[in-house]
């Protein structure tokens, strides 16, 4: 296994450390399983991306464009979820 040196903010070295401690691992296999974590969240966001791409712009019942209605829609907090629950219910 090859080595890297990186240099951390304290704040985030101290967190590292105290969950090494409270797991009884060293800070490499900390870091190792945090990196290791993100890199396969980002692999499930992008595949569930992925499996709805193709629905993107079907909801029927909307303007074609948004943007026309971003004063109206961005005016009224939950507005936009409003819109959105309206035509696909509807």
């Amino acid at each position: 296994m090859k080595s890297l040196t990186v240099r951390l903010p304290d704040a985030l070295l101290s967190e590292i450390s105290r969950e090494a401690r409270r797991r009884n691992l060293s800070k490499s296999e900390v870091v190792r399983e945090r990196l290791s974590r993100g890199r396969s969240a980002s692999k499930e966001s992008r595949a569930t991306l992925e499996s709805v791409t193709d629905l993107i712009g079907s909801v029927d019942g909307l303007p074609q464009d948004l943007s026309r209605r971003t004063k109206k829609i961005s005016s009224r907090p939950g507005m936009a979820a409003a819109v959105l629950l309206q035509a696909a219910s509807g």
